[in-house]
């Protein structure tokens, strides 16, 4: 299925029919909702969502692997940032915030590296999971009940109820906000819908002129007034990012001072919206596998779509963050001494057997760590709330 394109011709293959309780959903809505609405149930639905329902396994051998499902080397090396922010917030208590933590690799991870690195600022920490999804969270509580840091769980709500001083960390977060799908049908912008189909599956379909909002977005991103001609073909399509700014002011007023740390997948729009980018950037993951299909099997899938950097910059700073910079996850990684973790596998004495494996296993994760083609392109960007804040340990040029 071409993305953006109108719903397949009667002599297209039919497609497998929607689960049960989506269709039911979508014919109490005539039919059909906004893509953005569709995202939002198959990843977050209590019930039958992939995150929501805990479905997800995340890690090599589960659905998609991500930096620190790894291992331990991109929490060590990403520890001596998180307490520089830290200690420049001064005496107090302090929180370390995770938001949406996966399995809680990272959080377990960077909670034993601050108690083993800094031990008199850990006892100053804890860590605070912010998970939305139930069935997340039971794995994450499993998974942190050997925490060396005091840990608890809630959600942005409940933190700006009592906001903390800390470093709030949202790695692969954003990127799981349900997005707005856009596409041109050769004479205006539309929204993207998923609908029903007579047999009980699913297409998408153009919807109504975009305004609002989303007209002001396609503005603000040079996409207005008029993309005919040779800039955009009907059917072209992409996304906006609606929950961004939401987030952003929810995780704001939960942070009284401190820094935000995005890592995800992001692209200047110049490059988000390219013409030759005519499918936009949505994949479905699942059993470390790519698919550009986001309508098969919903709720058994991972769905993601890049960000656009200029479009969160933006909202941030609506938000009321600072930013900091920002630069891609392999020049953060050697700025904060990967090459130096490498040179120092390398000199470990010769061995063999089990502990040869283990050195291998870990050289194989620095690598892919800064893989251009993998993990390597992540950006890393920064943000700070509160007093004046310095340039990031990570972006500051490596000694020597």
């Amino acid at each position: 299925m071409v993305f953006g394109s109108p719903p397949a011709d009667p002599g297209a293959p039919p497609t497998p029919a929607a689960p049960a309780w989506l269709q039911k959903r979508l014919r109490q809505r005539q039919g059909s909702v906004s893509f953005r609405r569709y995202m939002d149930w198959a990843l977050h639905d209590p019930q039958h969502g992939a995150y929501g329902a805990g479905r997800l396994a995340i890690g090599p051998r589960g659905d998609f692997a991500t930096s620190p499902s790894l291992g331990p080397a991109f929490a060590d090396l990403l520890a001596p940032q998180i307490a520089e922010w830290l200690l420049e917030l001064g005496d107090g208590p302090l929180a370390l915030v995770e938001t949406g933590p996966g399995e809680g690799d990272l959080a377990l991870q960077l909670a034993q590296a601050l108690q083993a690195g800094w031990p008199a600022l850990a006892q100053r920490c804890r860590l605070v999971l912010v998970e939305p999804n139930a069935g997340m969270a039971e794995r994450q509580a499993r998974r942190l009940a050997q925490s060396p840091l005091p840990t608890r769980w809630t959600d942005l709500a409940s933190l700006a109820a009592e906001p903390v001083r800390g470093v709030v960390l949202a790695h692969e977060v954003l990127d799981a906000l349900a997005v707005q799908r856009i596409v041109w049908d050769g004479q205006a912008w539309r929204e993207q819908r998923v609908a029903l189909t007579a047999t009980g599956g699913l297409t998408l379909q153009p919807g109504d002129p975009l305004a609002g909002w989303a007209a002001h977005q396609l503005a603000g991103l040079g996409l207005l007034p008029n993309p005919q001609g040779p800039e955009r073909p009907s059917g072209w399509c992409s996304e906006l990012h609606p929950g961004l700014e939401p987030w952003l002011s929810a995780a704001a007023a939960g942070l009284e001072a401190g820094r935000l740390l995005v890592v995800d997948y992001a692209l200047e729009a110049e490059r988000y919206y390219a013409r030759p980018r005519r499918d936009g950037t949505l994949m479905a993951y699942r059993g470390q596998r790519a698919s550009p299909d986001p309508l098969q099997d919903p709720g058994h899938w991972d769905l993601t779509a890049h960000l656009c950097l200029e479009s969160l910059d933006r909202a941030a700073r609506n938000a009321g963050w600072k930013p900091l910079g920002a630069c891609r996850q392999g020049q953060a990684l050697l700025a904060l001494g990967l090459a130096e973790a490498l040179h120092g596998l390398q000199q470990r004495p010769a061995a063999g057997g089990a502990d040869l494996a283990d050195l291998l296993a870990r050289r194989e994760a620095l690598l892919r760590l800064v893989d251009p083609l993998c993990l390597g392109e992540f950006r890393w960007i920064a943000f700070a709330r509160g007093e004046a804040a310095a340039t990031p340990r990570f972006l500051r040029e490596p000694p020597g």
